[in-house]
């Protein structure tokens, strides 16, 4: 079975309430329509009622099973503007501002997850990556294990072409532009996690760089190296390689010569860029050239889910956002769960 596939098949056996901020775009409708049906998610549309179930009539989309929830007169309103001043207050926000930003429907969706209304959110089809990147940040939280949000998206090879078959997580493919050797530590960590919730396989880490094993030295080779030993320190029964460079990481062979000590052996399913650049290239060029199907930029570090679209994006593409983050809600529902129980005992 296909990656994404055992994807949506893991969200479809306890669909999550994933709340979509951009309920006038025919693509939201449409994907919203079909993750319902086919009972992967709990779809929570915010925005404008009227305008909502207008456009929908238009596109012959049934609403039935979708909650609306329209910020204007919702009665979570009042305690929800509270909280983002309670937030937001020691950043300079007034409790006027908190009214005026709560009937954004982008701000109240993000509110709606951190105060346990919903599981996940995803935005970007209307909005851009830097709204939606602040409003989670800002509202969310980053999760108390990370220091930054980052990225990645999940790759899947599977047409009859590809030679490597399966998934690959790359991370950071969006959001930190130069890492520096802690931040990059922090990106493979959570790349770790993303890699184990979604491909459902144990994370094999590739910190990428253009040395293997010290083959050249340079500054940027330094970082890399740095990096992969802070995730050592951190994370001793992580496999992880680095520095190394991506013919080592996913052949196995090639590993074997480059490579002394291997934990990886050249199967690496999380590939870690030295840079922004890297990884938005390396994705795109995966994608137009190597015809791998990217899903993302998804979104890692937060305390609950909250993922970005492509504005580009097809009802398709969100579609299966949706189903992971469903996924991703489900793993941070068992972390919560787990943390409860450990601290009874």
């Amino acid at each position: 079975m296909k990656p994404i596939n055992r994807i949506i098949e893991r969200a479809r056996v306890h669909p999550m309430r994933i709340v979509l901020s951009e309920g006038e775009d025919p693509r939201i409708l449409q994907a919203a329509q079909r993750v319902t049906v086919e009972r992967i998610a709990r779809v929570i549309l915010v925005g404008d009622a009227p305008r909502i179930i207008q456009v929908a009539a238009s596109e012959g989309i049934d609403l039935a099973g979708i909650e609306l929830v329209d910020p204007s007169n919702s009665p979570l309103g009042p305690s929800l503007y509270r909280s983002l001043f309670e937030l937001r207050s020691a950043k300079g926000m007034t409790l006027d501002e908190a009214k005026r930003e709560v009937l954004n429907p982008l701000c109240f969706a993000n509110l709606m997850v951190r105060f346990g209304h919903a599981d996940g959110s995803v935005s970007g089809a209307i909005n851009t990556t830097a709204d939606v990147v602040r409003t989670a940040i800002q509202v969310i939280g980053i999760d108390p294990a990370f220091k930054l949000v980052s990225s990645f998206f999940l790759m899947m090879l599977c047409e009859p072409f590809h030679t490597l078959k399966g998934g690959l997580i790359f991370s950071d493919c969006a959001l930190v532009v130069n890492p520096d050797a802690g931040e990059l530590a922090e990106i493979a960590m959570a790349a770790a996690d993303s890699a184990h919730n979604l491909l459902m396989d144990e994370p094999r880490v590739a910190m990428l760089s253009f040395s293997t094993s010290g083959s050249a030295r340079h500054a940027a080779v330094d970082k890399v190296v740095e990096a992969t030993c802070l995730v050592r320190q951190q994370r001793p029964n992580l496999a992880i390689d680095g520095d190394v460079q991506l013919d080592a990481a996913l052949v196995a062979e090639i590993a074997e010569r480059k490579i002394d000590h291997s934990n990886v052996h050249g199967r690496a399913n999380v590939l870690v860029f030295p840079s922004l650049e890297a990884g938005n290239i390396s994705y795109k060029l995966a994608e137009r050239v190597g015809g791998a199907k990217a899903i993302g930029p998804l979104l890692q570090g937060l305390r609950k889910p909250a993922n970005d679209l492509s504005r580009g994006c097809s009802a398709e593409d969100i579609y299966y956002v949706i189903g992971v983050t469903v996924v991703q809600a489900q793993a941070a529902l068992a972390t919560e769960q787990a943390s409860m129980d450990h601290t009874v005992h």
